[in-house]
C-alpha cells in the first residue's frame, strides 16, 4: 500500500475470533494505522497511552485480515456504507480499485455529501458502471437539493431496469415527477416513496399489472396527479401483503380517498391526519378479506363499509373534529341530567358513525384503542357488538378524554384475559360506570347496578405511567378489590428524576403503598417494571 493509501480516511475494520465476524467501527473518521510501530513520546503516554496501544493493534490486525478477505466479503461490507464511501476505497490501491462492481446496495444521497454539485455526474458514472449488475438488489435515492427533472427521472428508470432489484425507496424534499409509463418492474418486493417524488404521466391499460412480485408498498406523504392512480397502484399489485399510507398533515394533498380495495394484503397501516380534507371521510371502505392487522389513525367518518373477515389484530386512533369539544360530555359528579346531553350528542352529530367500522371488527382478538378512540366508540357508536373472541384489549388515558365506554367495552367482551391500560388519569364523567372511580361509591350502592369488573376473566392487568398520585392509587386498588380472576398485575411506575437523591425514597414509597393493597384474587401477584 503506498504512501497515499496510509493518509487515506477509510473505515477501519476489525476480526472478532471467537464469533468469526467483522464490525465497523468507524466509516468516515478513522485513520488506518499501518506502521508496525509508533515513536514513544511522553506526551502521547500521559495523555493518550492506551488509545494508542489500542489502535496500534487494531491497526496491525487490520492489515493483514484486509488484505485476506475474499473479494465477495469485501464487496458485502462496502454494501454497508453510503456508496460515494464504498466509491472512495477504489483509490486505495490495486486491491480495490473494482470492488465497488460487487456490492449488493446503493445508497445515493446528496445530503451526506460536502456539496451537491458534483453528486448528479457520481451517480451517472456509477449509473452506468453498474447498471448491467446480477447482484444489486437494493437502490436508495435521497434528494436534498434540486437537480434536473429528466436527470433523476433516468436515475429512476435505470434502477427500475436493474434485473435483481428487490427494495427500492425514494425520497426528496423538492418535487420531482415519476414517469408512471417506465414505473415498472418484475423483481421489486418492497418499494418506498416518500414526500415529493410523485408519480405522473399515462397510466397503462386499467388493470394493467405495475409490480407483479411486489409485497411492501409505503407511501410517505406522496401526491398523486391523479386519485385514480393510486388505487391503479395498488391494484398493480397483485401479491401486496403490506400497505403503508403516511399522511400526517396538509404539505401535500393526500392521495388516499378513503378506500383500500385489495385481496391480498394482510398488514394495513393509515396515518391520515387532514382536518381540511373533508371529503376523505365521508365513506371509508376496507375491501380487504384477507387482512391481519389494522393500524388505523384518522377522523371519525361518517360511514364505514369493511371486510374484515381475518382481521385479528386492530390499533385504532379515531379523531373527532374540530367541532367535539367538551361540551359534548361535560359531566361531573354532580352532573343530574343525562338525558340532555345524550339528545345534544345525537342531533348535533348524528352524521359520524362507527358502528359499520366496531360491528366489522369483533371477531378480533387483540385491540388497541387510543383515547380519542374511546369517546369515539362512546359517542358514535350506536350499538356495541359482543366481542367473543377478544382476548387482550388496551387503551390509552388522557386527562382531557373519559373513560365512558370502557364499561360497555368490558362487558362485551366475556373472555377478555389481557387488560392494558397507559395511563390511569382520565376525564372525570358520569358515565364511566363503575370501572374506575369517578363516581362515588356512595351513589354507585344507590344505583345497584353490579359491578362491570366482578364478572370479567381477566388474568393480567398491565399499567404504564403509573405516577403514585393519590387517585391512581384508588384507581388501582378499585381494579384490586373487584377484578375476581386477576393472577398478575404489571404496573411500570415513573419517577421523576429531577431530585435525584430521593428519587429510590420515593420509587420504593410507591412500590410499598401497592403491595400493601387488598386484592380480592387469592392467586394475584403484583410485579414492577
Amino acid at each position: 500500500m503506498d504512501n497515499f493509501a496510509r493518509r487515506k480516511i477509510i473505515p477501519l475494520l476489525t476480526w472478532k475470533r471467537r464469533t468469526g465476524a467483522f464490525s465497523v467501527l468507524s466509516l468516515t473518521s478513522l485513520v488506518v494505522l499501518w506502521q508496525p510501530s509508533f515513536p514513544s513520546s511522553n506526551r502521547l503516554v500521559e495523555l493518550n497511552k492506551k488509545k494508542r496501544i489500542c489502535a496500534h493493534r487494531v491497526g496491525m490486525g487490520s492489515r493483514d485480515l484486509i488484505s485476506s478477505l475474499p473479494d465477495e466479503v469485501l464487496g458485502k461490507i462496502l454494501s454497508f456504507l453510503p456508496t460515494h464511501i464504498a466509491a472512495s476505497t477504489s483509490v486505495l490501491s490495486k486491491r480495490w480499485r473494482n470492488l465497488l462492481a460487487l456490492v449488493d446496495k446503493l445508497d445515493l444521497s446528496d445530503a451526506s455529501v460536502g456539496s451537491p454539485l458534483g453528486f448528479p455526474e457520481f451517480v451517472d458514472k456509477t449509473l452506468a458502471l453498474l447498471k448491467n449488475s446480477s447482484l444489486i438488489k437494493t437502490f436508495h435515492l435521497n434528494c436534498e437539493h434540486r437537480h434536473e427533472d429528466s436527470r433523476v427521472d433516468g436515475w429512476i428508470h435505470t434502477a427500475l431496469e436493474l434485473r435483481f432489484l428487490e427494495e427500492l425507496r425514494l425520497e426528496t424534499v423538492g418535487m420531482y415527477s415519476i414517469e408512471t409509463e417506465f414505473f415498472t418492474s418484475n423483481t421489486l418486493v418492497d418499494l418506498t416513496i416518500c414526500d415529493g417524488f410523485y408519480p405522473d404521466g399515462r397510466l397503462p391499460p386499467a388493470g394493467g399489472v405495475f409490480f407483479p412480485a411486489l409485497k411492501r408498498l409505503s407511501l410517505f406523504s406522496v401526491a398523486f396527479a391523479d386519485c385514480a392512480m393510486y388505487d391503479d397502484l395498488v391494484l398493480g399489485c397483485p401479491v401486496l401483503e403490506e400497505l403503508f399510507l403516511h399522511y400526517p398533515d396538509d404539505n401535500n394533498p393526500p392521495a388516499w380517498t378513503g378506500d383500500v380495495s385489495s385481496s391480498s394484503i394482510e398488514r394495513l397501516t393509515i396515518i391520515h391526519h387532514y382536518p381540511d380534507y373533508r371529503e376523505a371521510y365521508e365513506f371509508v371502505s376496507f375491501a380487504t378479506p384477507s387482512l391481519l392487522y389494522l393500524d388505523y389513525s384518522g377522523y371519525v367518518a361518517d360511514q364505514y363499509d369493511v371486510d374484515f373477515d381475518s382481521l385479528v389484530e386492530a390499533r385504532l386512533d379515531i379523531r373527532p373534529w374540530e367541532a367535539f369539544t367538551d361540551e359534548h360530555d361535560d359531566r361531573s359528579d354532580n352532573s343530574e341530567d343525562d338525558d340532555s346531553d345524550c339528545e345534544y350528542d345525537a342531533d348535533s352529530f348524528s352524521s359520524w358513525d362507527v358502528t359499520g367500522l366496531v360491528t366489522r371488527i369483533s371477531n378480533i382478538k387483540t385491540l388497541h384503542l387510543s383515547s380519542d378512540s374511546l369517546e369515539v366508540f362512546h359517542f358514535y357508536c350506536k350499538s356495541m357488538p359482543v366481542f367473543h373472541n377478544l382476548l387482550t384489549l388496551s387503551f390509552e388515558s388522557d386527562k382531557e378524554k373519559g373513560w365512558q365506554v370502557v364499561p360497555l367495552l368490558l362487558n362485551s367482551s366475556p373472555n377478555l384475559e389481557t387488560l392494558v391500560i397507559k395511563g390511569l388519569v382520565h376525564k372525570v364523567t358520569n358515565r364511566c360506570g363503575d370501572a374506575c372511580i369517578c363516581i362515588p361509591k356512595k351513589k354507585k350502592k344507590e344505583e345497584g347496578v353490579p359491578c362491570c369488573l366482578s364478572t370479567c376473566q381477566v388474568k393480567m392487568l398491565t399499567v404504564s405511567g403509573y405516577l403514585g398520585t393519590c387517585r391512581e392509587r384508588k384507581q388501582i386498588s378499585h381494579f384490586l378489590a373487584n377484578l375476581k380472576c386477576l393472577e398478575t398485575v404489571k404496573v411500570g411506575v415513573e419517577v421523576d428524576n429531577q431530585q435525584e437523591n430521593h428519587v429510590h425514597k420515593r420509587y420504593m414509597g410507591i412500590i410499598n403503598a401497592l403491595i400493601k393493597l387488598p386484592r380480592v384474587s387469592p392467586n394475584c401477584q403484583i410485579q414492577f417494571f
